[in-house]
């Protein structure tokens, strides 16, 4: 697959409709603006939208499942193996994810775009590219070709979705070793020390922290990655759910669908989307705080502030899960409160 499959276009926010829907919050009864950021949620949505009438009634979340050739290096407590187990919980609708997804009212998807095992149930979408990515320690962790056709799968999957009549989508990962690649690909993004943005993923001990940045550095070192070239970082030390990740966050600007960030991995193919084309950006909702070291930075690199601050660090898109709440109650507030002109109180006026 050529780069040229990468040539999109992505439109920009509708200002009007954003207009319009801060027109709204300017008429309920309350003092402006003090909702603060669910507020600024709601008026993103309209301009993703095109209208001020913002639903979310029909939502995906998206668990890209992949393996990662690093894990040879010790950087894990877990192997491979655990990867497709929890594909496989997850088909089931018994993962943590999926737990938590069905009492936010969220519809959940697992796709295997690169594990080392096969899982043969009918909830694992099949759009495997690999059984694994390479050690990257050794080598690129994959091929130029292999990256693209990853990012295209994530594309095709954020239109599948808008075809099925989801309104928003929400981004997850299930990967033994991913922290590990994304610590690598926040050193060079971030141009920042291993030791700075590298912590202990699912819960390293000391001595395989120290494993895990001695093996970053030498991937980063073996690759000399061009942090200029978004496509050539990627594909020399990401993995395939990070690629299919940027691909969602692309598809969610083609598609004019908002696209839920998650912790440091999503962050990170987040990060890496925008450079391939910046007006995605537009279409991302950050959601949660990460407990990794390179989360803050990433998500304050994008300009997108974290709505919940809970010290969370599962994965699986669990913390985009819990943003959801937060704006059904944003958004009934912004249906259904009473107005200024109905309630007889002097409507607040935006002072200097």
């Amino acid at each position: 697959m050529s780069e040229e499959a990468l040539t999109i276009k992505i439109d920009p926010l509708d200002q009007a409709a954003m207009d319009r829907s801060r027109a709204v919050w300017t008429s309920v009864c309350k003092p402006l603006g003090s909702l603060g950021l669910l507020e600024d949620l709601v008026v993103r949505l309209a301009g993703i939208f095109g209208t001020e009438d913002v639903r979310i009634t029909k939502r995906g979340a998206v668990i890209v499942c992949a393996d990662n050739g690093v894990i040879e290096e010790g950087v894990t407590q877990a192997d491979a193996g655990v990867t497709a187990a929890v594909a496989a919980e997850i088909a089931e609708g018994k993962s943590n994810i999926n737990i938590m997804a069905d009492a936010a009212g969220i519809d959940t998807v697992a796709v295997d775009v690169g594990m080392r095992d096969e899982v043969s149930h009918p909830g694992v979408l099949q759009y495997k590219i690999a059984n694994g990515t390479k050690n990257m320690t050794k080598g690129p962790a994959m091929t130029r070709e292999q990256t693209i056709t990853a990012i295209q799968t994530g594309i095709l999957l954020a239109g599948q979705m808008k075809e099925q009549g989801y309104q928003i989508l929400l981004t997850g990962e299930m990967g033994i070793g991913n922290t590990t690649t994304s610590s690598a690909i926040a050193s060079v993004l971030l141009d920042l020390p291993v030791e700075e943005v590298t912590g202990r993923g699912a819960g390293l001990s000391s001595d395989g922290l120290q494993r895990k940045i001695a093996a970053i550095h030498r991937a980063i070192e073996v690759n000399a990655p061009d942090k200029e070239d978004p496509l050539d970082v990627l594909s020399k030390l990401g993995g395939f759910d990070i690629a299919a990740m940027v691909g969602l966050f692309l598809g969610g600007g083609i598609y004019r669908i908002p696209v839920v960030i998650d912790g440091l991995i999503s962050s990170i193919a987040a990060l890496l989307a925008t450079q391939i084309h910046d007006g995605c950006v537009d279409y991302m909702l950050a959601s949660h705080m990460t407990e990794e070291p390179a989360g803050r930075m990433v998500l304050e690199r994008l300009g997108l502030p974290a709505i919940v601050h809970a010290g969370m660090r599962l994965g699986e898109g669990t913390g985009a899960v819990c943003l959801i709440p937060i704006l059904d109650i944003a958004l009934a507030e912004y249906h259904n409160a009473h107005r200024f002109g109905a309630s007889g109180i002097a409507q607040y006026e935006t002072l200097d």
